[in-house]
């Protein structure tokens, strides 16, 4: 989509988020390079492409753990641990007033 570019802090302001968040964003490629150009040091951004790739990562985010959710829930098993009691049932009797 070729559509008006702006600056980042339109971007910071259109997500509400900080321009920082923007920054950090575009170097965990959370925004696709395809979605903004660099000129030097400054980058303009497409807000409509910009959302898109960010929805659509979410959406493929949410069914990615919906399918981890699923398959977990699918290989739970049920164990049963049987723990023994401490005190010997050999025992009969203990005398404590005797000193060792």
């Amino acid at each position: 989509m070729v559509g008006k570019y702006v600056p980042i802090e339109d971007v910071a302001n259109h997500f509400s988020v900080s321009i920082s968040t923007i920054r950090a964003w575009v170097r965990q490629k959370e925004i696709p390079e395809g979605t903004y150009i660099k000129v030097g040091n400054t980058y303009r951004f497409s807000i409509d492409d910009v959302s898109d790739a960010l929805t659509n990562k979410s959406k493929s985010y949410q069914e990615e753990t919906e399918t981890e959710t699923e398959v977990e829930t699918e290989t739970e098993t049920e164990v049963e641990v049987e723990i023994e009691d401490p005190i010997s049932d050999d025992v009969d009797e203990i005398n404590l007033d005797k000193d060792y």
